[in-house]
């Protein structure tokens, strides 16, 4: 994969799967069934600044814990040995992906500005935010990629025109997946010599 714009998810994709969803969830009082961003939109104002306040608290609290996905490190370091554009497109906040990036050691490889949380642009599925990325970079859809390990990922990808990885071990959505790996290491390996 030649590129010259590669935007990552965060949670999954470069650092190992941590958030218990469901956990958090019931920790909130969102319903099992409902997007938690989403769910939250949709408060009165007081309760939802009460609730974000409180998801920003173990956003924060996770993110002292977090550790590499296999391959990531190394995988960020050669794209951005290669001089390409990196950026993050994340559901978290911008303060948490810094936090994260920093723990797994490649923070220096990305340009703060280039590190999108969900209150820097509309969450994924949006494309909003990779449209902000690809326009600050000068960069067309069609020389970009969305990494991610969830079908948030690829349907943003989708719908901002550019390419779509998905980092996972099945491929629940093979509709939305242009490139199918396992992890970063398979990622890595696929790059052009």
């Amino acid at each position: 994969m030649q590129m010259q714009g590669w935007i990552f998810d965060l949670d999954g994709t470069l650092t190992v799967a941590q958030h218990d969803f469901p956990a958090i969830r019931r920790e909130l009082g969102v319903p099992l069934d409902e997007d938690i961003l989403e769910y939250l939109g949709r408060l009165p104002i007081a309760e939802r600044e009460r609730l974000n306040r409180q998801l920003d608290d173990i956003e924060l609290r996770l993110a002292r814990e977090v550790e590499p996905a296999p391959g990531a490190a190394e995988l960020i370091r050669e794209l951005h040995r290669r001089n390409v554009r990196l950026g993050i497109l994340t559901r978290n906040l911008h303060s948490v992906a810094m936090a994260s990036l920093e723990r797994i050691g490649v923070l220096d490889c990305f340009d703060p500005q280039a590190i999108l949380g969900r209150n820097d642009a509309p969450p994924k599925p949006a494309p909003d935010g990779i449209h902000q990325l690809l326009n600050e970079w000068k960069v067309a859809p069609s020389e970009a990629v969305m990494v991610g390990d969830f079908r948030f990922d690829l349907e943003a990808g989708r719908a901002a025109g550019c390419h779509t990885c998905l980092v996972l071990e099945d491929n629940p959505w093979p509709a939305l997946t242009d490139v199918h790996v396992p992890d970063c290491h398979a990622l890595l390996a696929r790059l052009p010599g």
